[in-house]
């Protein structure tokens, strides 16, 4: 058992050093753009299926939350919009 763990950190080194990428990154089917939306419905809180409407209730919410004017900052209000853009481009209406 001992053997097999040294063998697969080795495999997995080698692949590190000569790849530039450890084994299990090319187990990743997601795209950027996959990931991105991912990242933006995780930010505002809905479910992969939302609404347009439901976006926009989310990002109210959130811009809500971290406005200026209540302690946020605008890094985090472009942050929401653009996950509200990203979103609502691809959303049924």
């Amino acid at each position: 058992m001992i053997r097999l763990l040294i063998i697969a950190a080795v495999l997995s080194i080698g692949c590190k050093v000569v790849a530039g990428r450890w084994p299990w990154a090319y187990l990743d089917t997601m795209s950027t753009r996959q990931r991105a939306r991912q990242r933006a419905r995780n930010l505002l809180g809905v479910r992969p299926a939302a609404s347009r409407q439901e976006v926009m209730e989310a990002h109210k919410r959130l811009v809500a939350m971290v406005h200026p004017d209540r302690g946020g900052t605008n890094a985090q209000v472009h942050e929401a919009n653009a996950a509200r853009d990203l979103l609502i481009d691809g959303s049924p209406e």
